[in-house]
């Protein structure tokens, strides 16, 4: 299979013939949403939560109070939901999308959830005569508001190539990788890479301390240095404050390697990392940092190791 890579910006004009849906305007939905409108484009918008809502509102999403109102006439559908559960009652249940978009419409899912999931999708969005893009994108909130996130993308490439207006102004690149359910795969193996990338930093930095090595040199270095991963400089200043507020809970990548493993054993693959990290997380979740940041993996190690949390003026040695 051939991988293409689309990351030219369109020279079309801000305001084109698309009339575009948000649906689901959570800390990532919701700037995503955002960069569309500041591109020109007027945004339709539904979420659950009445506190999200109105954030969308101050920031010019036209928020609707049903799910059908949102989607109405609207030929780009964007979906950004945390789990198979919603998003199987997103579009088939409860929820129907399906049911409420055009034949002829674009979905376009852009969460983390299972092939499994993904497929039952496809297959009630293809009886509708509505197209599917599987398009999980790589990124933090913070990502999103910049614009720089990547989409991995798979479904119909002439509908990816009609959307690309709209994809820029909140991704900085777009992968096509096939026809099918490619994009799910490929978003599990990134976040398999963090994953294990946090429990290696954590087990680095935990390691620095015992030798009596200060906290922000440590880190320092570490950005500094061969591995230094525009995750990794991503996660250098909070560490060096010891805030773990999250932006992708350990909750969550719990959630992400539950769908890893499941994956991997579907199709052969052994990932014994994937299984330690899982374990780290629940971990984690059981001693009471679930809603702690993703790297909050180092109090594992250092609880492992002995080592309490660093007072503040002692964080330039153990």
């Amino acid at each position: 299979m051939t991988t293409h890579t689309t990351t030219a910006h369109s020279t079309e004009p801000a305001r084109s013939a698309h009339r575009v849906a948000w649906v689901g305007l959570g800390k990532l939905g919701l700037p995503m949403a955002a960069r569309i409108i500041q591109s020109g484009r007027d945004v339709q918008g539904f979420d659950l939560s009445a506190e999200r809502s109105a954030l969308a509102t101050q920031l010019g999403v036209t928020v609707h109070d049903s799910l059908a109102a949102a989607v109405a006439e609207c030929d780009l559908v964007f979906v950004s939901i945390p789990d198979d559960r919603a998003l199987i009652g997103l579009c088939l249940e409860q929820g129907d999308l399906v049911r409420h978009m055009m034949p002829g419409s674009v979905l376009i899912e852009t969460s983390t959830v299972s092939v499994e999931a993904s497929a039952r999708v496809a297959e009630a969005a293809s009886a509708r005569g509505i197209h599917y893009l599987r398009s999980p994108v790589s990124g933090n909130p913070v990502a999103a508001e910049a614009g720089t996130l990547s989409a991995m993308v798979s479904g119909p490439r002439e509908e990816l190539e009609a959307a690309k207006p709209v994809f820029d102004a909140f991704t900085k690149a777009q992968y096509w990788l096939g026809d099918e359910e490619q994009a799910r795969v490929a978003k599990l193996a990134i976040n398999l890479m963090i994953a294990v990338s946090a429990g290696m930093m954590s087990e680095a930095l935990t390691l620095a301390r015992k030798g009596n090595i200060g906290w922000e040199a440590m880190l320092e270095l570490i950005a500094d240095s061969a591995v230094g991963s525009p995750m990794v400089k991503y996660k250098v200043p909070p560490l060096a404050q010891r805030d773990f507020s999250s932006t992708f809970s350990a909750a969550q990548m719990a959630k992400d390697l539950d769908l890893i493993l499941d994956c991997a054993h579907n199709e052969g693959v052994c990932t014994p990392l994937a299984a330690q990290m899982r374990e780290a997380y629940t971990s984690l979740i059981a001693v009471g940092h679930g809603n702690d940041d993703y790297i909050a993996t180092v109090h594992h190690t250092e609880r492992l190791s002995g080592l309490g949390e660093p007072a503040l003026a002692q964080r330039e040695g153990h």
